[in-house]
């Protein structure tokens, strides 16, 4: 990389809240309350300095009336995981996805009634919504989904886009190289976290047109000092750890994603197959019992719950729709870690003076007032 700035020149990073506030989509996901509120009680008990804004309808949050640290936000519609994007946002306007991420935005000049938001809703319609509600950072067309993925050197790999966008420009994939670079560079500190971009090959003549243009502009921001960027990689490199933060389009980062997550549990069933098929197998399943466990804990899926919206104006996290009470746990966990640690403000802070610096760039206009008013969905 051909930056000269180091970690002495970054700024300081902001103190974290006090309190945080999550606004919690109870409707959401394939199960819906019956999953959200048994998580968000756990995740209470662990985290007192939690508050949750719990939005639903009135029915289905009866049983957390009178829960500390909790306030019921009524909606009277849902937003199921099979609607068209388009009943999501102009139909279902008081829906609870909607109202969930109502609640980061601030009403004339108020503070936002929440620091975060968590959603295991339909993951089209939660960009959707959340991008007409919140709009995006100033040059960022397209919001981007993020998450780590765990690799052999007992760190994580972060991966973006994982399914918000299907059809990319290689001007959106250089986009989500810088976000994906300045999320890196803000959570963990590194100055100059290393971008792979995924192919079917390392080679540079690889490739489709949009990834071997991708690559050019991604080479073109390396030159200019603004990403630190490895190349072209293939699949394995993400569980290698060959790379900080891997770029692809949403529709490859989503079969990535999923097919990982069928592998990792395929591998889990094996092992416990193999360790009941008789008497001295079960035998020595007891012996490598503590082995077992960690590997399980290792590859389990559900503890990297949790995905970040990168490119908003507002700090949400998408649950995977099947998530089950420990996993949906774990993404309000990340999204607590990530608004106490005040991630929006600080990945805000490096993607604009990123974006301004790369070659052909055109002068940012003045971003609008929080809380401006637009015209309804």
């Amino acid at each position: 990389m051909h930056a000269t700035a180091g970690p002495g020149d970054m700024p300081a990073a902001p103190p974290p809240l006090a309190t945080v506030r999550l606004a919690v989509d109870c409707m959401g996901g394939d199960h819906g309350p019956a999953v959200t509120l048994p998580a968000c009680r756990a995740f209470l008990d662990k985290h007192p300095q939690a508050e949750l804004l719990l939005v639903g309808t009135a029915d289905a949050l009866a049983p957390v009336r009178g829960w500390p640290r909790c306030t019921v936000v009524a909606a009277s519609e849902v937003v199921t995981m099979d609607d068209p994007v388009e009943v999501a946002l102009r139909k279902k306007r008081d829906s609870s996805m909607r109202v969930a991420i109502t609640q980061l935005k601030g009403v004339q000049g108020a503070a936002p009634a929440a620091d975060a938001c968590v959603s295991a809703g339909n993951t089209g319609a939660l960009m959707a919504v959340a991008r007409y509600v919140l709009k995006t950072v100033e040059g960022i067309d397209r919001p981007a989904i993020a998450t780590v993925m765990p690799n052999r050197r007992d760190a994580y790999t972060t991966v973006l886009d994982l399914g918000a966008n299907v059809d990319c420009t290689p001007e959106h994939l250089l986009q989500f190289a810088v976000m994906g670079s300045a999320l890196v560079t803000a959570v963990e500190g590194r100055a100059e976290p290393t971008v792979g971009l995924l192919n079917i090959g390392e080679e540079a003549i690889k490739g489709s047109e949009t990834i071997k243009r991708a690559a050019e502009l991604l080479r073109a921001a390396d030159a200019a000092g603004q990403l630190n960027f490895h190349g072209n990689v293939e699949g394995n490199d993400i569980f290698k750890g060959t790379v900080d933060v891997v770029v692809c389009d949403g529709f490859v980062g989503n079969v990535l994603l999923k097919t990982s997550e069928g592998l990792a549990s395929m591998l889990t069933d094996f092992i416990k197959q193999e360790f009941t098929r008789g008497p001295l197998s079960k035998l020595a399943a007891l012996a490598a019992l503590p082995v077992l466990r960690r590997f399980k804990q290792r590859v389990d899926p559900r503890r990297y719950n949790g995905a970040a919206l990168l490119g908003l104006r507002g700090l949400v996290f998408k649950s995977h729709g099947s998530a089950d009470a420990y996993a949906f746990e774990q993404a309000l966990a990340r999204a607590y870690d990530a608004a106490r640690n005040r991630l929006l403000a600080r990945v805000h802070d490096r993607i604009g003076p990123a974006l301004q610096a790369l070659p052909g760039a055109q002068p940012a206009a003045a971003p609008a007032p929080a809380g401006a008013s637009t015209t309804a969905a």
